[in-house]
């Protein structure tokens, strides 16, 4: 056999395995139809958007979600718990249909997994403040002590924009534990975590009243190339923007500052 032909037989293996690749992500709709059940990558360590209920249930804005989706489909929901370190890996490898897991969609994301337009939420950076300090815009912290985390890419923005005097600590705990002690008047996190924080009884004397910053869109994501299972993605976040499901879901979880995002999303479909 001489060289040319082995060359020739090794590039039809290689079209072969790639149409296969792709057929298969085409064929992810009906796969799903026919197993009869939607499998999720949710989050189950991110309250109110995903966590574990007591009994273990995982639970939460994003988990309703996808319930919703499944309903849509025509089948039953599975969940399977994601971390940040493992979500994209988990839909490359076919271990889950569908992630909707607080996954920022950004461009080199975009090209491992195939991000539903439109996007269903945003998540920025804000402050949690005890209510007393009575704060109404960002310049009642300018040249104050705030804390905040080791490595948070908006720490620097903040501190610029606003006059903030951080104090960055390890991890979560060691700020939270600071900001009571009263070394700090304010933890600066991401919006959202700060909803989930806000929803325990310790953190009844404190509020995040400012405006979020610098918001990034999250997105739906499902494998690439599974186009007909993307459209019915597409379509529901549709129905959800135009109803105001997720508003719903944010009174339903305690979220007591609706997302500018979803409330703009919202508005814009029912005016549309």
């Amino acid at each position: 056999m001489n060289r040319r032909v082995i060359l020739a037989g090794v590039a039809t293996l290689a079209l072969i395995g790639l149409g296969a690749g792709h057929s298969q992500a085409a064929d992810e709709l009906q796969q799903i139809t026919q197993k009869g059940v939607l499998t999720v990558g949710v989050k189950a360590d991110y309250p109110p958007f995903g966590f574990r209920e007591t009994s273990g249930n995982i639970v939460g804005i994003e988990p309703d979600l996808a319930r919703d989706l499944a309903k849509r489909l025509g089948v039953k929901v599975s969940f399977v718990p994601v971390v940040a370190s493992n979500r994209i890996q988990f839909l490359q490898q076919g271990r889950i249909d569908v992630l909707i897991a607080t996954t920022t969609n950004t461009k080199e994301r975009a090209k491992q997994v195939q991000f539903v337009s439109p996007n269903y939420y945003a998540s920025g950076y804000n402050v949690m403040v005890p209510k007393a300090l009575k704060a109404t815009s960002w310049d009642a912290l300018k040249g104050k002590t705030v804390c905040a985390i080791q490595g948070s890419f908006y720490n620097r923005g903040a501190s610029e924009k606003f006059g903030l005097q951080l104090s960055a600590f390890a991890g979560v705990a060691e700020a939270l534990a600071a900001l009571q002690q009263g070394r700090c008047v304010g933890f600066l996190y991401d919006d959202t975590a700060i909803e989930g924080q806000l929803l325990k009884s310790q953190w009844s004397s404190y509020d995040m009243p400012l405006e979020s910053q610098d918001a990034e869109p999250w997105g739906i994501a499902v494998k690439n190339g599974a186009d007909a299972l993307g459209a019915k993605v597409h379509d529901a976040i549709e129905a959800w923007n135009k109803d105001g499901t997720i508003l719903e879901l944010e009174k339903k979880y305690g979220i007591k500052h609706p997302s500018a995002f979803v409330v703009k999303a919202h508005d814009a479909a029912t005016k549309g």
